[in-house]
């Protein structure tokens, strides 16, 4: 849990502290004095009378009863024996463990960090650490980096699991103008971790004082369903997330039973948790910071998009990158477009993007910006480029901008790309409260990714299935592949539409199989996993002498248990798949289905349960939504319909857990008629 000692203390002692400052212990003192904490400050450090100017303590023994948070710069062995006096006698019920040296680096270190945890968890206490730089917010600044933000209340909470990354992220957002709420890092998590955090930030959120940022750097994600939880709660009361998580490629291929085992790693685990969470993914430092940077601003609410610049160039850059999403840049056209143009030196355009030339100034982005904002009704948000052409200072444009984002609706989002020319202009910008973005190509990758990551769904039905009868089926299964007959029965109670299917082992059963199911026929080996692969499918057999060679092949393939027979139906192929994947639960997938599932790579998927839009979005999602919604003539596939049948398979999983993959492959879809050909279900109890 995390305690209020924690984030607002009374009283902190820093044991370790120096007089030198370029030790974590002297900087920590540091920051802290020229922060101006206002509570009781003491120290210890058996070497000094005075650190910084403050009695030393020789020993934690000798410190005053009732101290709320002590933050821990000393050797790593002598930690546990420093936190065992700290809690018993000193009533220290929060710690801020600086050292190195323990669960990270040696086995050693990590019994040290378990008998530390195990200690302050006897006494209900908070935790940050160890290995870790500190903590910052607007009460006191417990940490040993710098730059230290100015802190404000409604600034970015930024959550990072490595010290080094959160400095660099810092020190970037710092000369965007991003301001800082709180910076918590959270080093080897030994007791709360970057979602224990965040679960505090959503339990004790205030609409009126507490941070809609939330900022997250991540190298594990060890607690998937509290991040989905508190995510889904804090996006839910208006809050904004995006978050890094490092360590994303993997070194190897893993062996894998089927299609979905193979396809879904631990990583897409992590994308379709950030996308049912809502929280916008970054992939590096640039990323995470443009995105925060578009948070700061006005939501655009719309997806068009009004490009003022007096540089050509990166305009068209600019449009580029937005021509890969579904934003749009309208043209402006009409009697008020040629208005607007009237105001204007001879040359400019206002055709979108708006084009007011190097001379172009104050005056006119004004103008510019108001017919934008009151006269053209296809434009939703505006993004200024404005550097220097190097011909006049330029404090006036930029008082224009602030004045601008001030009072406009709609938002105005400021592409400042020069840094030496007009330096004193950006930083004066920036000091008035606004944050900069210094690259368009950049910005139009964040606002994608902003764009294209849904809120959260919370409530929503799925489909009615037949809870009972799956359950009956799996506790009376053995652990691995379900014989087919099992499998037929989990997508009948799943209410999935399936082809009809008889599994034969002799020619008896072959004769009576023909009364049911007429020519052409498909033919499949029971037992083998992968069928295709060795030569266990045949298709279009039309003839009982074709059916009976064919079977007498492929009840000798090794590991055959059967023939499965089935009706030759025709269609686009398409498949559903499902993983568990440790603590994040199921990830349903779909896409294109056959071979294509292997070739293409063409899926989309999400953590189950599948709402029914989150259905459609991956169905839409696909690269190969056009075959899906039918070209040149040919019949498409009910959208609705495929994306109920993935519902269907996430209830099913929700039903039964101990499933560990499926495949449906394929789904023959012919307009709304989808049934699955082929269904492996594998069981783990």
């Amino acid at each position: 849990m995390v305690r209020s000692e924690l984030i607002n203390p009374k009283s902190i002692v820093v044991v370790g502290a120096s007089n030198n400052i370029q030790k974590p212990g002297g900087k920590i003192l540091k920051n802290i004095l020229d922060h101006n904490y206002k509570g009781q400050l003491y120290v210890v450090n058996p070497g000094s009378d005075f650190v910084q100017g403050i009695k030393s303590y020789q020993n934690v023994d000798e410190l005053p009863d009732k101290i709320d948070l002590a933050i821990l710069a000393i050797a790593s062995h002598l930690c546990p024996d420093a936190v065992d006096t700290l809690t018993s006698k000193k009533g220290v019920k929060a710690f801020i463990i600086i050292s190195a040296g323990f669960g990270e680096e040696s086995k050693e270190g990590a019994m040290l960090e378990k008998r530390i945890v195990d200690t302050i968890n006897s006494v209900g206490g908070s935790l940050i650490g160890p290995n870790c730089t500190g903590v910052f917010n607007t009460n006191y600044a417990g940490i040993f980096t710098t730059p230290i933000p100015k802190p404000e209340i409604h600034g970015c909470d930024f959550i990072t699991a490595s010290g080094a990354t959160g400095v660099f992220i810092v020190d970037l957002c710092i000369t965007r103008g991003l301001p800082f709420s709180s910076i918590y890092s959270v080093g080897n998590s030994a007791q709360l971790g970057v979602e224990d955090i965040l679960e505090y930030m959503d339990e004790t959120f205030d609409s009126q004082i507490s941070s809609k940022v939330k900022l997250l750097y991540m190298e594990n994600v060890k607690k998937p369903q509290k991040l989905l939880k508190h995510a889904q709660s804090l996006i839910s009361k208006g809050c904004k997330i995006a978050a890094i998580k490092a360590g994303y490629s993997e070194a190897g291929s893993r062996a894998a039973a089927s299609h979905t085992g193979a396809m879904i790693t631990p990583d897409v685990g992590v994308d379709a948790l950030f996308k049912k969470a809502g929280i916008v993914r970054c992939y590096g430092r640039d990323d995470l910071v443009t995105v925060a940077s578009i948070f700061m601003h006005k939501e655009l609410e719309g997806k068009r998009l009004a490009i003022i610049t007096h540089a050509g160039g990166p305009a068209v850059m600019l449009t580029d990158a937005l021509s890969h999403s579904d934003l749009e840049i309208p043209p402006l056209k009409g009697e008020k477009a040629q208005e607007l143009l009237s105001y204007l030196y001879p040359g400019s355009s206002v055709n979108n993007p708006i084009d007011f030339l190097a001379t172009g100034n104050a005056e006119q982005l004004g103008i510019i910006l108001d017919y934008c904002e009151h006269e053209f009704n296809n434009i939703d948000g505006m993004v200024v480029i404005f550097g220097s052409p190097g011909l006049f200072p330029i404090f006036d444009v930029y008082n224009v901008l602030h004045e601008k984002m001030k009072t406009c609706k709609k938002p105005i989002y400021p592409i400042l790309p020069c840094e030496i020319e007009v330096a004193e202009e950006v930083k004066d910008f920036i000091a008035k409260g606004h944050v900069r973005f210094p690259d368009e190509v950049l910005f139009a990758r964040g606002l994608i990714s902003v764009y294209n990551t849904p809120k959260p769904q919370i409530n929503f039905e799925l489909p009615e299935i037949d809870k009972t009868a799956i359950r009956e089926i799996i506790n009376n299964s053995n652990n691995g592949f379900l014989p087919p007959e099992k499998v037929s029965k989990l997508l009948d109670a799943a209410g999935i539409p399936r082809a009809k299917e008889i599994v034969v082992s002799n020619y008896k059963e072959i004769d009576e199989a023909l009364k049911e199911i007429a020519f052409p026929l498909v033919m499949k080996v029971v037992g083998p996993v992968h069928k295709t692969d060795i030569g266990g499918v045949v298709l279009n057999v039309n003839s009982k002498e074709k059916l009976l060679s064919e079977f007498e092949r492929l009840i000798k393939i090794p590991d055959s248990k059967g023939v499965l027979l089935q009706p030759m139906l025709s269609g686009i192929e398409l498949f559903i798949g499902s993983k568990k994947e440790g603590d994040f639960g199921h990830i349903v997938t779909a896409g294109l289905g056959g071979i294509f599932v292997e070739v293409l790579k063409d899926i989309q998927t999400a953590l189950a349960p599948v709402s029914f839009d989150e259905a459609l979005k991956m169905i839409k999602n696909l690269k190969s939504y056009k075959l899906i919604k039918g070209v040149r003539g040919s019949t498409g596939v009910d959208e609705a319909v495929f994306a109920n049948i993935i519902q269907r398979v996430s209830a099913l999983m929700y039903v039964a857990q101990e499933i560990t993959e499926m495949d449906i492959n394929p789904l023959l879809g012919n307009g709304s008629s989808i049934v699955a050909v082929d269904a492996r279900i594998n069981v783990q109890k």
